[in-house]
């Protein structure tokens, strides 16, 4: 009967090591993982830490595109139509004829005048010679004084009347020449807002088309004096500082969100204000052969203001916007979610620049912040680009 005993005793205590050590395992794990325990769960964000880094600063703008030259071709003389002389789009050079009208009556008017120019000359010729000879017989008093003086008065007339003649017919010549209507300068015409046999008017200045070059083209945009004012303090403080050239750089986003290949220059920024809009004029010049730029096509201007130094940037994705206007960051610190307000500056590159609110080091949620709320505990993970986004940041760097 003791051996029995003893071994009961000793299965009892075996038993009661195990349940020892299964509780034991089971607090610790609980300890290591609070839902496990019945706490909160903890999820993981991706999150990045905030360094200083160089930022090109640019604002957007809307402008319109100009033709560097805009030449409406008008009738000069009154006819009809007789030919057009080009085709509609093409390329024409300076001095091209496009409109041909009917210069009968213009040729008419330049024969009228050579007729009298040579009439003229005829009768001068006859009033010189009448002088002539007076001249000598005043000398003997076979004429009088008087006749003599009217001798001489009419042979001036008579010159005095070729050189109205020689007007005349250069006037009525320049008219038969505006019957050929030809291209003020190179560049590409539009359509045609006339058709042979129609009747144009020199006194209306009928409009017959229009010829505009574009290899080059003004944009034309605004700028409100806010703003100009407040890059002024921002470079006379040291927040930004001149581009290494000192010439403000000009891009072009297209309708599709893409960059036009070719910075533009920025020719002058008005010196007036707007009264109306409180805004300057500002022009700039874009390389165009290929003729992607067409005049009164609508641009996002993006205007090179300065360079950023120590800029703090995050993802914009990163940014919270609350319903009543305030931009948020959530930050990691202590493994525990903090919300901080922010302000937002410039875009760059898919990136926005916080100018208050966030320091160096600050590690700030990108990537599953909709589940961590203020407060929570999370589990930071070092934030990875996707292959789209790192495309897209490679093309905006290129461009720029």
């Amino acid at each position: 009967m003791r051996i029995k005993s003893t071994f009961a005793s000793h299965k009892i205590a075996a038993l009661l090591a195990c349940s020892v050590l299964l509780l034991s395992g089971c607090g610790k794990e609980e300890a290591a993982n609070p839902a496990a325990a019945g706490g909160p769960p903890v999820f993981p964000v991706s999150t990045i830490k905030v360094e200083p880094d160089e930022a090109r600063i640019y604002t957007t703008l809307s402008g319109r595109v100009a033709a560097i030259k805009d030449a409406e071709v008008r009738a000069r003389v009154t006819g009809i139509i007789q030919s057009i002389e080009f085709k509609q789009g093409s390329v024409v050079k300076e001095g091209q004829l496009l409109f041909k009208i009917d210069p009968a009556t213009y040729q008419a008017a330049v024969n009228q005048a050579a007729a009298a120019l040579e009439q003229a000359e005829a009768n001068a010729q006859s009033a010189r010679l009448l002088a002539k000879r007076y001249s000598t017989l005043v000398k003997s008093a076979a004429v009088s004084r008087q006749e003599y003086d009217n001798a001489v008065a009419q042979a001036a007339q008579a010159e005095a009347a070729i050189s109205q003649a020689k007007a005349a017919l250069d006037a009525a010549q320049i008219n038969l020449g505006y019957t050929d209507v030809t291209s003020p300068i190179d560049g590409i015409i539009g359509e045609a807002f006339v058709t042979e046999g129609a009747l144009v008017s020199a006194a209306s200045g009928t409009h017959l088309a229009t010829v505009q070059q574009i290899d080059q083209v003004y944009v034309d945009f605004s700028q409100t004096t806010g703003e100009l004012s407040n890059l002024r303090k921002a470079l006379a403080d040291g927040q930004l500082k001149q581009t290494e050239t000192g010439m403000a750089v000009v891009q072009l986003e297209m309708g599709d969100g893409s960059l036009y290949p070719e910075n533009g220059k920025l020719l002058f920024t008005g010196v007036t204000v707007n009264p109306t809009t409180g805004q300057v004029t500002l022009r700039s010049v874009f390389p165009n052969p290929q003729h992607l730029l067409l005049p009164g096509m609508f641009a996002q201007v993006r205007l090179e203001q300065g360079v950023n130094p120590q800029a703090l940037m995050v993802p914009s994705q990163a940014l919270q916007r609350t319903p009543d206007g305030l931009v948020k960051l959530l930050l990691v610190k202590d493994d525990k979610v903090v919300s901080v307000a922010v302000e937002e500056g410039n875009s760059v590159n898919g990136n926005t620049i916080i100018n208050k609110g966030l320091s160096p080091n600050d590690e700030v949620i990108v990537e599953g912040f909709q589940k961590a709320q203020p407060g929570g505990t999370v589990k930071p993970i070092p934030w990875k680009k996707t292959s789209g986004e790192e495309t897209a940041d490679s093309n905006k760097s290129a461009e720029n």
